[in-house]
């Protein structure tokens, strides 16, 4: 089994054998040595190696592949899917721990409480006074991209401040009391907050583009607890520039680490970096999953929380 973080190792070695990916310099070595004995891979969506089919013809061996989140953009589906190698991600464990920040970092969007920090700070409360009012955040209309698990559960919290709430989804769903919109945009012309938690991939690449923006309009607000991908920051720049666009609060880029200069230095933007769903219970639950996939392939039962390629 390979894998990349420590912890993560220190979890899965008492039922497995765990090896450490090392640097790069060290890896061409390490899979001619390792190709034999490793039948599972462990990743995590993010910056790194990705498991595609050039990799997984070094390690010939390889069953499974399993990735720690609701994520797979690591793996290459469809060269699993030729070798294959079965992939499970950990499901649905961290679906409150998203949901909770997406609705900080709606506040923190709304009422610019990191902007009131920055301002305390900075010693200007007292040099130039009170900031100026902002929006109160009940009642106002929350579309959400991406109804699944984490955005059902942003749903659920964002009734706590009587906010109408609608969503846009591949289909509608019928067991919630929700308004389905068909059109992105659409739907971004019926509300005044929009949070993705759609995942990546090419058929979610830039779905909130600068058409999506025009349509929030200039007190708009998007927050992205989704992928990188899902927003075009391009374009988001230039809306927030040019004030076709009220805010935004994004816990994840397009090229993770690095993020746009010109987002920080905007006050009407608040960053994070990708950690909605890092907490000690969150990362507990999907170690855990991690560990129920793989003890349930290699003892001859399907994975729990398949993932596909389409």
């Amino acid at each position: 089994m390979l894998a990349r973080i420590r912890s993560v190792e220190d979890a899965l070695t008492p039922e497995f054998r765990v090896h450490i990916l090392p640097p790069e310099p060290e890896r061409e070595a390490f899979y001619k040595d390792m190709a034999p004995r490793v039948r599972g891979l462990f990743t995590f969506s993010g910056p790194g190696p990705r498991i595609d089919g050039a990799l997984l013809s070094k390690l010939p061996n390889v069953e499974v592949i399993a990735n720690l989140g609701v994520g797979h953009e690591s793996v290459d589906l469809a060269a699993a899917k030729n070798h294959g190698v079965v992939v499970a991600n950990a499901g649905s464990v961290n679906a409150v721990d998203v949901a909770e920040h997406a609705i900080g970092l709606m506040i923190d969007a709304g009422r610019a409480i990191s902007a009131g920090d920055r301002h305390v700070r900075a010693g200007l409360w007292a040099s130039k006074g009170r900031m100026k009012l902002t929006h109160r955040l009940s009642g106002r209309k929350l579309g959400i991209l991406g109804l699944g698990s984490i955005g059902l559960e942003i749903a659920k919290r964002a009734e706590s401040f009587a906010m109408p709430i609608a969503y846009h989804n591949r289909k509608p769903r019928h067991d919630v009391p929700y308004r389905y919109v068909d059109n992105l945009v659409e739907l971004a012309k019926d509300v005044d907050i929009l949070i993705a938690a759609a995942p990546g991939g090419a058929e979610t690449h830039h779905m909130i583009n600068h058409d999506v923006m025009v349509a929030l309009g200039e007190k708009g607000i998007i927050v992205n607890v989704g992928r990188g991908s899902v927003v075009d920051e391009g374009a988001l720049i230039s809306a927030l520039k040019d004030g076709t666009l009220g805010g935004a609060a994004l816990d994840v880029f397009e090229n993770e680490p690095h993020v746009p200069l010109e987002l920080m230095d905007m006050p009407s933007v608040v960053l994070q970096p990708h950690v909605a769903g890092a907490t000690y219970e969150g990362f507990a639950a999907a170690v855990e999953m991690i560990a129920l996939n793989l003890r349930a392939h290699f003892s001859g039962k399907p994975v729990l929380t398949p993932v596909t390629a389409d």
